[in-house]
Formats: C-alpha cells, sequence, structure tokens
C-alpha cells in the first residue's frame, strides 16, 4: 500500500486514519484515485484542504470502521467497499463490534487491493453477478462457516479472535493465517468464476497449470481431511490445503499473489532496499518500481525473495513470526505468473 500524507502539513497517515495527529486536521480516503484528503476539524463543512471540495464520509464512520469519502451529493450513505456488506454481526455485543472492526480494516485494505488491479466490484445487492460479504456468529448453525458460494463471501466472526485464530492456525499446522489472508482467499474463488469459468482460452490454460476442476469437490475434500497432503507437496504448491483440489490451489495461490503485491507495493513506496554488508551476499533488491506497472513477473519474484527473507529476519530478531513464511518455488512461479498475466489488462 501507499504512503499517505496530511494535505495540510504533510505528515504521514495511515490508510486507516480518521485524524493527522501532527495538526489534528481530519482525514479521509479517496478510492477512485486512492487519495488521503484532509479537512479543517473546525470547519462547518467537510471541505478538503487542497482541493476545497465537499465531501461527506461513509455512513460507517460513525462506528469508526471507515475512514472512506463520498462526494457531498451523492445519494449513496455507504462508501463503494462498505455497499458490499450484505450482513454485520449485532454491534450491541461488544465483543462482536471489536470483532466486526478488525474485519472492516482487513476488507478495505483487500477493496484498496482489488480497484488498484483494476478489477470490477459490483455488488451483488444490487448485481446478481456481484460480490458481497457475510459477517457472521456461528451460534447454533454446525454448518455456517467460512467460504465462497455464488459471489458471497462468508467470514465466520470468531477468525477475528487473535487467540482463537492461533489455536485454529496450530490446528490446522498452518503456518500463517490472518483475516486479510482468509479475505483474499475467499475473493479468490469469486474471481475464478468471474474470470476463468467464462473464458474458454483461460480455462484451458488453467487446466494445464492447476488440474482439472471438474473433480469431484466434495471427494476430494473428504480426501485430503483423511489423508493429508501428498508426499513433497512443497514442491508444487504453496501450502497443504492448496493440494486438496485445483480450485483450492487457485485461491491460494491467488492469495498468495495478492501478498506479494501488496507488500511489494509497500516497500516501494518506502524505498525499501535490501542491499547486505557483506559484498557476497546474495540476498539484494531494488525495490524500485511499483508492481502493479510490472509486466515481467520474473522481476517482481526476484525482488520479493530478498525482501520477504530481510523482513523475516527482523521479526526473527525480536522474538515475531515470519511476516511470509513459505518457501517459493519454480512451481508456485508459473501459478502466479498466470494470475499476473490474466490481471495485466485490467490495469
Amino acid at each position: 500500500m501507499k504512503i499517505f500524507q496530511c494535505g495540510h502539513c504533510a505528515q504521514s497517515l495511515f490508510f486507516e486514519s480518521y485524524t493527522c495527529e501532527n495538526c489534528g486536521h481530519l482525514s479521509g480516503f479517496r478510492d477512485q484515485d486512492r487519495k488521503m484528503l484532509t479537512f479543517d476539524p473546525l470547519g462547518i463543512s467537510l471541505i478538503s484542504d487542497q482541493e476545497h471540495i465537499e465531501y461527506k464520509y461513509c455512513k460507517n464512520k460513525e462506528y469508526n470502521v471507515c475512514n472512506w469519502l463520498i462526494e457531498k451529493n451523492s445519494p449513496e450513505e455507504f462508501c463503494n467497499a462498505c455497499q458490499l456488506n450484505r450482513t454485520i454481526p449485532n454491534l450491541s455485543d461488544t465483543e462482536n463490534f471489536e470483532k466486526w472492526k478488525n474485519l472492516e480494516i482487513a476488507k478495505h485494505r483487500l477493496i484498496y487491493q482489488l480497484q488498484k488491479i483494476g478489477l470490477p466490484l459490483p455488488s451483488k445487492i444490487i448485481n446478481d453477478e456481484g460480490l458481497c460479504f457475510d459477517f457472521v456468529v456461528k451460534q447454533n448453525d454446525p454448518d455456517l462457516m467460512t467460504g465462497h458460494a455464488d459471489g458471497v463471501i462468508t467470514i465466520l466472526l470468531s477468525e477475528a479472535d487473535s487467540a482463537l485464530r492461533e489455536q485454529m492456525r496450530k490446528q490446522f499446522l498452518e503456518p500463517y493465517r490472518t483475516l486479510i489472508g482468509h479475505l483474499r482467499h475467499e475473493v479468490g474463488h469469486y474471481f475464478w468464476d468471474r474470470l476463468i469459468y467464462t473464458n474458454e482460452q483461460l480455462l484451458t490454460e488453467f487446466r494445464a497449470i492447476f488440474g482439472d476442476e471438474q473433480v469431484s469437490y466434495a471427494d476430494a475434500l473428504q480426501k485430503y481431511y483423511k489423508e493429508g497432503a501428498p508426499a513433497h507437496w512443497q514442491k508444487s504448491f504453496v501450502s497443504k490445503y492448496a493440494t486438496s483440489h485445483p480450485w483450492e490451489d487457485w485461491a491460494e495461490t491467488w492469495a498468495h499473489y495478492l501478498h506479494i503485491m501488496d507488500m511489494l507495493e509497500t516497500a516501494y513506496f518506502f524505498g525499501l532496499n535490501v542491499k547486505p554488508i557483506d559484498p557476497s551476499n546474495t540476498m539484494k533488491a531494488n525495490v524500485s518500481f511499483d508492481p502493479y506497472t510490472v509486466a515481467n513477473f520474473d522481476v517482481i519474484i526476484e525482488t520479493c525473495i530478498p525482501l520477504s527473507f530481510a523482513v523475516n529476519s527482523i521479526n526473527r530478531a525480536m522474538g515475531i513470526p515470519d511476516v511470509y513464511p513459505f518457501i517459493i518455488t519454480p512451481n508456485m512461479v508459473e501459478k502466479m505468473k498466470f494470475i499476473h498475466k490474466m490481471l495485466l489488462p485490467k490495469r
């Protein structure tokens, strides 16, 4: 993600910032051009500091879960990200509210990235071909689970409980389990339906790389949960779960593609480079480009590997788990190249 600045004093702002901590001006994100605008906190209207255009906040600003802006005269009450919410939990429950807030932070970052790629994001609430989110409490429905079905992405609120999520990560022997990871994975299923299934050429290429998705999904999952991943799965798959079925291989690979692109975009805007003092060390990277503008995916991977190694090393120095605890193999690269090539024309 890019770095944002206050339009009044040039102080750096986070994507989720509501105010500038330096000068006190209000801040809000305009998703049409991915800019953070700032406003005089004493002003009667929300008029931007630099452009002098009047805006209003998304209605979810009242819960402090969204700082996105809408044009003052727009009939919409919710921003483009919050319009995708079909179900939210009962907010009178304090625990529900805190978990929903964490889900919204992750969802807004997901939408930022999908918009930057150039992917259409119609709301399923008004368009059958669209996308929507159900953030739900499992309660008494044992069949309710995190997943995707026909454009509806369901995320259990329990996933926003960091302690429970860590418990589940250990239970399933996963090296990585996060809210943004869940969202990127599930939205991958949605875009498989919209981008691959409807394109005969892409579907043929998909099957050559990921396998035949016509194999029974239910049977494949049952076999996976009974027998586990095959031996030496690491050579061809990004995770054990990716081995269960071509659809899951796609969704896991899609998620990792988004991880890598977001990591490099952030490094680019911070001007990060990896240049070990030891001249014989080959772990070098110059993040001098926005990855979304690069056609050659090899350049992205060659930069990502040293960068992730450096960041992982810093985390280990602090006794924190690796940011990116995965080994990228040539087979994984080929799968991500397919995604990158497919998405390039949409930028």
